[in-house]
């Protein structure tokens, strides 16, 4: 285990996470995840605490991993579906979580349609003075910390598995396919490898990747919206520092409508250097020499216009193939974070081949990472 103290009382977004705290992450799923590897795959950690999974939005992996991973902890565990709650009698989101408290829950593990709903159960847990912990296990289109966290623990396990650290991504370029539009996976994976020093691709069609996504990750990552200014004329477009000469800083793009890419080397407001991140709405410069491929989900469920043609021509022009793969380097990975539209995303010879895809072992990571997680944020109690 690492002797860092860890210090964050709830676990609810990425965009604020240190080094550090990654790399505590990462070492302390290791060490849980040769824990997983025993024949007795259980610890007494969080013997004699209660950890509450409310998940008002149906899930499959993060759920079951979270039951599981606080199981495997030896914490009592509380399931909560919307379906069969009080809240189809008029029980509000609040009155609901505090009932859960009452019956002494540690850590509530949180999962809403809406952005936003997590950081309103914790804001509630800590206006009433009670030491419980919320984790963001999703929020509608705002983020999903534990899946990037267990992408970001594939990965580096992977390349090297006695110490998976934040640092082996750095140079690295890792592409991100599908609906970004809608992925809170796809906004924590972001803060993730921007913290890592990868390089970021970002591919999809214009609908699912406006490219004002751009401006938004940067404003996010501490860069002032006065520092840059986006042009949309039909000409190669360069995204200018007004404060070029002094920081030397500048943005560039090939030519809209068919490729819109950034890359920037602004300092944030914390003296840090922001990352490469490249915007595409060609799947092909993405993957050109790409180490990995994250593809997402189409989210249809929130999409509230049509925004596709079909899943046919969407599969034809984004969807990740054997052949397409041939643009990347020879040892190319693929990941995705499931559910999988099979023959949409991605087809279903590649999700199944194992020399490719990382899908099932992401699904294992999940258990190491979640109990990692739960561990440290009842630690931070202590």
């Amino acid at each position: 285990m690492p002797t860092t103290t860890w210090n964050r009382h709830h676990i609810l977004s990425l965009a604020d996470f240190t080094v550090a705290e990654y790399d505590t992450v990462l070492q302390t799923a290791a060490s849980f995840q040769e824990v997983l590897s025993r024949r007795t795959k259980k610890v007494p950690t969080l013997q004699g605490q209660v950890v509450a999974n409310l998940f008002f939005e149906s899930s499959t992996r993060t759920r079951s991993s979270f039951e599981l991973a606080a199981k495997r902890l030896s914490a009592d565990t509380l399931n909560f579906a919307a379906a069969t709650s009080s809240m189809t009698k008029g029980e509000t989101i609040l009155d609901t979580a505090k009932t859960y408290l009452a019956m002494g829950t540690d850590i509530m593990v949180v999962r809403h349609r809406e952005a936003g709903v997590p950081n309103a159960i914790a804001a509630e847990m800590d206006r009433l003075g009670v030491r419980v912990s919320v984790l963001n296990a999703g929020d509608g289109q705002h983020e999903h910390p534990s899946q990037a966290l267990l992408d970001l623990f594939t990965i580096c396990t992977l390349i090297d598995p006695a110490s998976p650290r934040l640092e082996l991504l750095k140079g690295k370029k890792i592409a991100i396919v599908g609906d970004i539009l809608h992925s809170r996976v796809a906004r924590s994976n972001i803060w993730s490898l921007i913290a890592s020093g990868a390089e970021v691709h970002l591919a999809a069609p214009p609908t699912l990747l406006p490219k004002l996504f751009a401006e938004y990750i940067l404003e996010e990552a501490g860069v002032r919206n006065q520092d840059f200014v986006i042009s949309s004329s039909p000409t190669p477009v360069r995204l200018h520092s007004r404060q070029a000469q002094s920081r030397s800083a500048t943005l560039t793009a090939s030519p809209l409508p068919f490729d819109y890419a950034t890359s920037t080397t602004l300092s944030t407001s914390h003296g840090k250097p922001t990352p490469q991140l490249f915007l595409h709405w060609q799947l092909e410069p993405a993957l050109q020499n790409a180490d990995f491929v994250m593809t997402l989900r189409l989210q249809k469920e929130r999409m509230t216009a049509h925004l596709l043609p079909s899943l046919r021509e969407y599969h034809q022009l984004f969807g990740i193939t054997r052949t397409k793969l041939q643009l990347c380097k020879p040892n190319v990975k693929v990941l995705h974070p499931g559910p999988v539209n099979r023959g949409v995303e991605i087809s279903s010879e590649l999700m199944d081949d194992p020399e490719f895809s990382l899908i099932q072992s992401q699904v294992t990571s999940g258990v190491a990472v979640r109990m990692a997680l739960l561990y440290l944020i009842a630690s931070s109690k202590v």
